[in-house]
């Protein structure tokens, strides 16, 4: 991607955000264009859209500023809105399908905290865990929708043998869609319900988000133990990981940096601070994906901060 492209991209989101009249506070839409824009440069297979609102209106609204943004811009034809539970997410295909595709053939290695022991631990990836063992299922079952493709990334197949319609939509029930019929369905939707993948997995969605927005640690814990996990956690001593990176411009030689992602970790897992292998190796990762697109991104740092214990410290 062009940084001309890349400005007339955030311009078009712009225009369309004022045409649909969705009233964004400035951090909001910020964040919005900024989400977006890591996703279309590869530096995100997927973010949480948790601000601007709560479902069905998030949803409506995400779905009506895609919609029309695709029709001029080609950049953002990727993109699609994904629905789990009564959480909102944007999807860039191609990028998903890579992030599950290193997933499961370990090519990325994730740090599993184990919440539901007291201190939290770190599993060792060669010790079989029946919490571990629900996130890979729910890893295979995005892997079922987000298949990867050689060349080009199409749309993805729905899967069988149930689609759940889309939150806000004129039936409630599930509806029952053969397979021959699933790829037209799918594209004709205008948006991605999988909640079934999360509400059918024993462990919480917070342990799925961890994986899902490519932080390097997930805080894995069932949803039958969530306030054993709680407790666990809540009394800890948090690093706050937060993730920034510089980009260019056209209007001024000024860089501007926006904050990509940001993450938790216990100050007893990652008592090194961003000195932990899996801290570097992430960082590795993400500085890879900045150089894929040396065009926009220049570069990006790490700001740590220390927060005393705090029982509401568990982030998706």
């Amino acid at each position: 991607m062009e940084l001309e492209d890349c400005e007339r991209m955030m311009m078009v989101l712009d225009s369309c955000l004022s045409r649909i009249n969705w009233r964004l506070q400035y951090r909001s839409k910020r964040r919005l264009l900024t989400d977006i824009l890591c996703l279309c440069t590869g530096l995100r297979p997927v973010v949480l859209v948790d601000y601007g609102g709560l479902l069905p209106k998030l949803q409506e609204d995400l779905c009506s500023l895609l919609r029309l943004a695709q029709e001029k811009s080609a950049i953002l034809q990727p993109l699609r809105v994904m629905v789990l539970e009564d959480m909102a997410y944007i999807v860039h295909v191609k990028e998903f399908e890579e992030h599950i595709s290193s997933s499961l053939t370990l090519q990325q290695q994730l740090v599993l905290l184990d919440l539901e022991q007291c201190p939290p631990e770190i599993l060792p990836h060669t010790v079989e865990n029946e919490n571990a063992s629900e996130l890979r299922r729910a890893q295979k079952s995005f892997s079922s929708v987000f298949p990867v493709e050689v060349g080009a990334s199409v749309l993805p197949v729905v899967p069988c043998p149930m689609v759940k319609p889309v939150i806000g939509s004129s039936k409630c029930e599930a509806v029952d869609v053969s397979c021959s019929s699933k790829h037209t369905a799918f594209q004709t939707s205008s948006a991605l319900d999988l909640s079934y993948i999360t509400e059918d997995a024993k462990i919480a969605l917070s342990s799925v988000n961890g994986w899902l927005l490519g932080y390097p640690i997930t805080y894995l814990f069932s949803k039958e133990h969530g306030e054993k996990a709680m407790r666990n956690l809540s009394f800890k001593s948090i690093y706050h990981y937060k993730l920034f990176a510089r980009r260019k411009g056209t209007l001024t030689s000024k860089l501007q940096e926006d904050e990509v992602l940001s993450f938790t970790a216990p100050c007893d897992v990652a008592k090194r601070r961003e000195e932990e292998p899996w801290i570097e190796a992430f960082l590795a990762r993400m500085e890879g994906k900045l150089k894929r697109c040396s065009q926009v991104w220049v570069s990006m740092r790490l700001e740590v901060k220390f927060l005393e214990s705090n029982s509401q410290i568990i982030v998706v």
